[in-house]
């Protein structure tokens, strides 16, 4: 085991594919020479050349669809948004390309394709680039939508997305690029899809993901001081999305609460608390509680976004709610 951050993981992760397929390549604005707009692909450059670790120019829409027409032949590219916010310059090659390309085609083409970046909010961005589209991500047919929340996991779903045969939109964050954590030696895989218990715990389920999930485990933690026992669900997947983790963790507590960062209308905690009131409504002793973003676009203002960002007193108070605790 070594210590390892977040962004060191991310780059080894895309480095031991590549070493090990030479399909794999790397593209984006500032990868190569400038080491990632946030290092996140140090050294890289060095050890592969500027034909696999590839400067582009800021155009998204231009490299995004030529990164799908390389992954329709027989590449496996990476594309790295400076931000998911930029995304959105390239949303028709996303969703109109890469996601709907092997149905359309009959199944004559996979597009094995990962774009990643970081996403959510990171301080005083501006509205503009502080914004959450995992929902949107994940409500699009044919597209695989990942959001880590550590180092650890973060490497082994990232292994796991360079090789699917379908596209990734893989989500990180600029406040977790420096969180550091003991990453093994020896290779290792984390398959999409599948969600992991945090915390275990009794007497009501908490079910976040990505960098928020901080704001779950600290909760969790002072709600243990104060006698209520909560189990924490980390996500790490968004599609495909494991219900049956959650659901089987709801019968066990009979209570939810469900933390994001997104917007409330339409959130993935909206699709989760149909699921389950579809499928455990009988073993629910209390109404299902969602904390969100609130619906309005994030304030520049350092004391407005501090009122804005869900806390870990909301969980907390969302929790005791449920629990039936003042």
């Amino acid at each position: 085991m070594a210590e390892k951050t977040f962004r060191e993981v991310i780059a080894e992760a895309m480095s031991e594919e590549m070493r090990r397929d030479p399909s794999v390549y790397l593209m984006g604005e500032e990868v190569a020479e400038y080491n990632g707009a946030y290092k996140a692909s140090k050294g890289m450059l060095d050890e592969f050349g500027p034909e696999r670790v590839i400067d582009t120019p800021i155009a998204e829409g231009g490299f995004s669809g030529i990164a799908v027409g390389s992954a329709m032949t027989g590449c496996r590219p990476i594309v790295e948004y400076m931000t998911f916010n930029f995304s959105l310059v390239a949303i028709d090659q996303i969703i109109n390309n890469a996601a709907k390309m092997y149905q359309m085609s009959g199944g004559q083409w996979n597009v094995p394709i990962v774009f990643r970046g970081p996403t959510g909010s990171a301080g005083q961005l501006g509205a503009t680039h502080s914004q959450s589209f995992d929902n949107w991500y994940a409500n699009t047919p044919g597209l695989k939508v990942v959001v880590p929340s550590n180092p650890y996991d973060a490497k082994g779903l990232l292994k796991s997305a360079i090789r699917d045969n379908d596209p990734v939109i893989f989500m990180e964050s600029e406040q977790m690029y420096g969180d550091k954590m003991d990453i093994p030696e020896d290779e290792y895989l984390i398959p999409i899809g599948v969600a992991d218990i945090k915390k275990d715990g009794t007497d009501l389920t908490i079910v976040s993901y990505g960098k928020i999930m901080k704001n779950a485990l600290a909760a969790a933690e002072q709600l243990e001081k104060e006698g209520i026992s909560a189990e924490v669900i980390d996500l790490r997947t968004l599609r495909p999305l494991d219900y049956d983790t959650i659901i089987n963790s709801v019968k066990k507590t009979n209570r939810l609460v469900i933390l994001e960062e997104s917007w409330p209308y339409g959130s993935i905690s909206t699709e989760v608390t149909y699921m389950v009131q579809q499928r455990a409504f009988d073993y629910l002793d209390a109404p299902i509680k969602r904390i969100t973003a609130p619906d309005i676009s994030a304030p520049y203002s350092a004391e407005l976004f501090k009122e804005w960002f869900p806390s870990v007193e909301e969980v907390v108070d969302a929790a005791k709610s449920v629990a039936y605790k003042k």
